[in-house]
């Protein structure tokens, strides 16, 4: 049976679902509501266990009448339960509906920015926005948020219902001020935001519940990305055949490591060797090709000062990895041009990826892993830009450079005829040279599937996935001090499914 959670959707999207669910398959819509509370308030019982006060924020659309029905499931529960409104809008429909079954076993409470005070609470219930916002929280709904994250920082639980409030649903971008959660209940259908860019940031736990609705509700409606999972990566790297060598298990060909910037380039032949290449060279600058080879002696370094030394090497290898510590000079550039000649599928990062920038092309054998700032060079639009809709940032990339793109960050996008996002990795891995042990795996994964006809979309993915498992199992012990090294050291467990 497919994983429904693992479908991403964007907020228009999940209100059709809604829409067919109450028209098409009679759920009335207070009935969804009663169920999303009640997962929501389950959820939280279960998470907050030795809670016994509640403090729930209601907005005036439907996440607020979410909020109405969990404060009546808390209050029957026993507990202590304040209800704040920061708006004096009508509330209409389904939450009118919510709110005067509350008011007839509890109080509302206007806040007001400057005088209203949030009471001490072992929980906070955040309802104050749902999917439809796009803007920044302002007057006094920013204030509360401001005071909900205070209490969350000396110590009171957060829930948030479907989205944290302040979050953008089809980006995960935050406009403005934003609840920060511990856990977020969020119902029928997974939403994107929730997963990259800032949402994993203020999402906490993310947990999912349908409410029941029948699966055919999502009959034709195509979802905006799908979340990567175990079996990628197992679907890419299967059992080895028993009578496997080198040559089988591919050979990549890693180009960069100018004067000075040596330290990338071994990274991503460790990276390479650890996922499961038969073959790794690397074309580096003379000065280094002794003092590596020393480092790493299961790597071929090849000395190469001029496009006729690295000729034969671009003849001999599988696959290309072009970029860690590559430079920006006259030898960059050489070497740079020289591998995007050659018909070898290719794995373009870093310096490469700044080159590209100033003289693009458009191509389908390659695979580009920029990160937010190279990507927008590549697009020549500014980090915050990207950032603000990495969804768009991909799909721009893609259409113009072709290929897979990995757009790297918390959820990592990879799109290629499709667009997935890899739900693992973690902060510690935001250090120098993770991208080259990525550059290494990607290249390696490419090398190895060619034989069995993995296309470069599906190796990318695989990758990154790999990439992110790695540093979780690293930063079991902690995720300050985690470094490219540990993860490259971790490769080898997790590439072995």
């Amino acid at each position: 049976m497919e994983n429904m959670a693992a479908r991403l959707y964007s907020a228009a999207q999940v209100r059709e679902l809604d829409r067919r669910a109450i028209e098409d398959h009679g759920i009335p819509g207070y009935t969804l509501m009663q169920r999303a509370a009640r997962a929501a308030w389950t959820a939280a019982r279960y998470r907050w266990p030795n809670a016994r006060s509640v403090a729930v924020f209601c907005g005036p659309g439907n996440n607020g009448g979410d909020g109405y029905v969990v404060a009546g499931l808390a209050r029957a529960d026993g507990f202590a339960v304040q209800v704040f409104e920061c708006d004096d809008a009508d509330r209409r429909g389904d939450a009118r509906l919510a709110r005067q079954d509350w008011l007839t076993v509890g109080a509302v409470t206007r806040w007001s920015a400057g005088t209203t005070t949030l009471p001490a609470v072992d929980l906070l219930v955040d309802a104050l926005y749902g999917t439809g916002l796009t803007r920044a929280p302002v007057g006094d709904a920013a204030d509360a948020i401001a005071a909900v994250n205070a209490a969350h920082r000396a110590g009171s639980g957060v829930l948030a219902l479907d989205i944290p409030s302040g979050l953008v649903a089809d980006t995960g971008a935050i406009p403005g001020p934003v609840v920060e959660a511990d856990l977020t209940v969020s119902f029928i259908a997974a939403k994107l935001g929730l997963h990259t860019a800032c949402g994993p940031a203020v999402c906490g736990e993310v947990l999912l519940d349908d409410l029941a609705v029948p699966a055919s509700v999502h009959d034709g409606l195509t979802p905006i990305a799908t979340l990567t999972d175990h079996a990628d990566l197992q679907r890419a790297l299967p059992t080895r055949n028993r009578s496997g060598h080198k040559g089988t298990h591919g050979h990549v060909l890693l180009v960069g490591g100018d004067h000075g910037m040596a330290g990338a380039i071994l990274l991503a032949a460790r990276a390479a060797l650890r996922s499961g290449a038969g073959l790794v060279t690397v074309a580096t600058r003379a000065a280094h090709a002794v003092a590596l080879t020393a480092a790493q002696p299961d790597v071929m370094f090849r000395s190469v000062e001029s496009i006729a030394e690295l000729q034969p090497l671009l003849q001999q290898a599988d696959v290309i990895a072009v970029g860690p510590g590559l430079g920006l000079g006259d030898w960059s550039r050489r070497l740079f041009d020289a591998v995007l000649a050659s018909e070898r599928p290719k794995v373009v990062d870093a310096d490469a990826l700044n080159l590209l920038a100033t003289s693009p092309q458009r191509r389908d054998d390659w695979v580009l892993t920029p990160h937010p700032g190279e990507a927008g060079r590549l697009l020549g639009i500014d980090t915050r830009a990207v950032q603000g809709d990495r969804v768009a940032a991909i799909t721009a990339l893609q259409a113009r450079y072709g290929g897979a793109v990995v757009l790297k960050g918390a959820g990592s996008l990879i799109r290629g005829t499709a667009l997935r996002l890899c739900p693992f990795g973690n902060p510690g891995m935001g250090v120098g040279g993770m991208g080259d042990v990525l550059t290494g795996v990607t290249a390696a994964i490419i090398a190895q599937g060619r034989l069995a006809g993995l296309g470069l979309e599906a190796a990318a993915a695989a990758a990154v996935m790999a990439h992110a498992l790695a540093g979780d199992r690293v930063a079991r012990d902690g995720e300050r001090g985690l470094i490219a090294s540990d993860v490259v050291e971790a490769l080898r467990a997790v590439v072995n499914p």
